[in-house]
């Protein structure tokens, strides 16, 4: 060791102006003697730091731990300095397993120095770990330093504490490294930023790996839970279209349907109804909802109403019903109406009260009408029908479609592989 304990334990006591801690050679003249079991701790030390062997040195640092990490026993500033200092030259020159043993001891001691502490954690994986997992007395910034300076193993342990700040979950995230991402998502009690989730959440469009962590996760924000539920299931749509000669409407509907009792799950609450929307659901229980009272809203005025029992009857949701209502030049009412069995005549009445009302202020060509009533003769209903199930389908449930077919090569194959 270059210097030995002995003389590490009387040059502190002296610099620390602490002569007469101690009744051991060399320290009897200041005649003033410790408590009790101060004396008696110095005192132990003190015989132990005169066996230099390595077993001597190692049974040094295993008591200066127990010491360490005994709540009941009450160390003085001088026994703590002391011991520090002690372990701090000791540390390099024991052996691993019992650096790993002492580690133990004082992961979950918070009086420990924090020299002491950092020391450790910075050590091999073997000895860093407990202290990684455990010990409250490590600040963000060492974890951070830790993370861009030691192993991988060392960023993972990191990632399994019991408390992470965004702060060193961001340092996590920005190695790179998907198991210690999927390993951080996994612990519900790291923190991370919705900024830092919304990152996250993109990414598991190409990492199969991060999409259920993050699903699974509280703190998810219900729009980007949403969006990965859609995300997800156009990816295994498009698997399953590849792969298989199925019914592309059935399957449609079943991940539509599927998607949407997860989005309404009590973790994940939809958004409160309008009043439209109650009302129109009141008048379908009560068998009140009739091709009647749609037309009868819309004379009235009640666009939002119309909309509101409009999607009721038809089964579709908001956006993709205004698309169909108002995006095209009177086929798409044509169409919706000739599927659900309305009259000509009824349609036509639908169509010029729907462009009145119409929210956008668009004016309606007179042609317009025209083209509408002449595609609701020549269309059969049921080319209607296959025409009204696609556009049934939820608008993000389209957007996510769209991205994966517009997708590269690559992506697609990777798709695919998450999907199956």
């Amino acid at each position: 060791m270059g210097v030995d304990s002995l003389t590490i334990i009387r040059t502190n006591a002296v610099n620390n102006g602490c002569e007469r801690a101690s009744s051991a050679p060399g320290y009897k003249e200041a005649g003033v003697p410790l408590p009790e079991n101060q004396d008696n701790n110095l005192q132990k030390l003190l015989s132990m730091a005169l066996d230099r062997s390595v077993k001597g040195r190692e049974a040094l640092a295993r008591t200066i731990g127990h010491l360490f990490s005994e709540e009941e026993i009450a160390l003085s500033e001088l026994e703590r300095a002391l011991m520090t200092d002690i372990l701090g030259k000791l540390i390099s020159d024991v052996e691993q397993l019992v650096r790993q043993a002492l580690s133990e001891e004082l992961a979950a001691t918070k009086t420990v120095p924090h020299e002491l502490i950092l020391m450790l954690a910075n050590d091999d994986i073997e000895v860093a770990r407990p202290i990684l997992l455990n010990s409250d007395i490590l600040k963000d910034q060492d974890l951070v330093d830790i993370i861009k300076s030691r192993t991988h193993q060392h960023q993972l342990s990191i990632a399994l504490r019991n408390e992470l700040s965004s702060e060193v979950s961001d340092a996590l995230i920005n190695t790179g490294k998907k198991d210690v991402i999927k390993t951080l998502l996994e612990n519900k009690n790291a923190s991370i930023s919705e900024l830092t989730l919304e990152y996250l959440a993109d990414q598991s469009r190409r990492i199969d790996d991060f999409q259920e962590p993050l699903i699974n996760r509280e703190d998810l924000p219900i729009h980007l839970a949403e969006r990965m539920y859609w995300w997800v299931s156009a990816a295994l749509r498009s698997h399953i279209l590849k792969n298989f000669p199925v019914d592309i409407q059935d399957i449609d509907n079943k991940i539509q349907s599927g998607v949407h009792k997860l989005i309404d799950q009590d973790r994940i609450k939809p958004t409160p109804h309008a009043p439209s929307t109650k009302l129109a659901q009141k008048l379908k229980q009560n068998n009140l909802l009739t091709v009647e009272s749609l037309v009868q809203s819309l004379r009235q005025g009640e666009v939002e109403l119309f909309e509101s029992m409009f999607c009721e009857m038809s089964g579709f949701r908001p956006g993709g019903l205004r698309k169909a209502l108002y995006e095209t030049k009177g086929e798409g009412i044509a169409i919706l109406c000739l599927a659900m069995g309305i009259p000509k005549q009824t349609f036509a009445t639908i169509f010029l009260l729907s462009r009145k009302g119409n929210p956008r202020g668009q004016t309606t060509d007179p042609r317009d009408l025209s083209r509408a009533m002449l595609i609701y003769d020549k269309v059969n209903k049921d080319d209607a029908q296959l025409i009204t199930d696609s556009w049934r389908m939820d608008p993000k449930y389209q957007d996510a479609i769209s991205e994966i077919d517009a997708a590269s090569p690559e992506e697609k194959s990777a798709s695919g592989a998450k999907a199956s």
